[in-house]
């Protein structure tokens, strides 16, 4: 059963990402964020226990803005971290250390998944299911292409094999977007 402040925390998850508020099928992601936000980030690279700490400590923020003090401490510390927590608190970090927002970065992982083109109009859970082991399990390739990070160019290590952040910063270097 989900409790209304749970669901209230999912829609403020949602409103870091969505720009507008639209109304038609094929501009709205409710079906994907609630498939991401119930489907489980599982690290299996050290560092990336991270990017799970990260997604998990945004329900903290959350329960400081909603103001709310008599929160279920099982809730908000020991439920596993969610796909769409995880994407949504790295969003923030690359925000923080390139300047660009929570939402272009955000959708720069949907599309570099290819998750972007599963709105409500056209959600396909199995195919997003596939996408999602791809990722969460590193079946990508080398280079990246399947996770969140797909490089252009060859490099020297292992995308599949490397913690995200390190990911991350391969892919500002491939991209020629590092902000000094």
């Amino acid at each position: 059963m989900i409790r209304p402040f749970e669901e209230q925390y999912f829609k403020w998850l949602c409103a870091k990402v969505f720009r507008n508020r639209p109304t038609s099928p094929s501009l709205t992601f409710w079906k994907l964020f609630r498939h991401l936000h119930t489907t489980e980030f599982v690290w299996l690279v050290m560092g990336d226990d991270n990017r799970a700490a990260d997604g998990i400590y945004l329900r903290y923020y959350y329960t400081l803005a909603a103001n709310i003090e008599d929160v279920d401490l099982h809730w908000r510390d020991e439920i596993p971290c969610s796909c769409l927590e995880m994407f949504i608190a790295f969003a923030k970090r690359a925000e923080f250390q390139t300047g660009d927002s929570v939402y272009d970065w955000f959708w720069e992982f949907m599309t570099n998944l290819g998750l972007n083109e599963f709105n409500d109009a056209n959600f396909d859970q199995n195919t997003v299911d596939d996408i999602l082991e791809e990722f969460i399990w590193r079946l990508y390739d080398s280079n990246g292409h399947g996770g969140m990070f797909p490089m252009h160019y060859r490099t020297d290590f292992d995308q599949s094999k490397i913690e995200i952040w390190n990911q991350f910063a391969a892919y500002l270097i491939d991209q020629n977007r590092l902000p000094f």
